[in-house]
């Protein structure tokens, strides 16, 4: 199928560049693959303008990657391509995953990231507020452990 197949090389021209491997945060065209072909998960990709890349034609520097269910949704991913951070891009991304999500009839919305994530300011700018641990749930590529906490949002 062209649209997927498109959709995953947008994303992961971003992926590629946005995620610090010491994390081993970033998926890989497969699992980002497999994800896509579930009715439930919805991505959103954006150019340098904000604007969606499906509309624009532009190339991607930016995209979100969700999972719906009843009622709520899950941020699954996030990124910007680092030399497009900065510019807002994060936060227009959050602004119509919440609007997407709402039309989805989600009421809540839920991410999970690693302490320590830089990500945290923009999470907590957009109204995200931490509602549990899990303790050393991740591990870096160096064996270090680190908690993961799970934010929520209502919408």
């Amino acid at each position: 199928m062209r649209l997927r197949t498109t959709l995953v090389d947008s994303i992961m021209h971003v992926m590629d560049s946005a995620f610090d491997p010491t994390f081993g945060e970033a998926w890989n065209r497969r699992q980002i693959g497999d994800a896509l072909s579930m009715p439930n998960t919805h991505a959103l990709v954006v150019d340098v303008d904000g604007r969606l890349v499906e509309n624009s034609g532009g190339d991607a520097v930016g995209f979100v990657l969700t999972r719906h269910a009843p009622g709520e949704e899950e941020l699954l991913l996030i990124a910007v391509s680092p030399q497009h951070r900065g510019k807002g891009l994060a936060q227009a991304l959050i602004d119509r995953l919440f609007e997407a999500a709402r039309g989805r009839g989600a009421a809540r919305i839920y991410l999970e990231m690693r302490r320590g994530n830089p990500a945290i300011h923009l999470y907590e700018k957009v109204g995200f507020e931490p509602i549990g641990m899990r303790p050393n749930y991740y591990r870096t590529a160096n064996g270090e452990r680190i908690d993961a906490i799970t934010f929520g949002r209502s919408i």
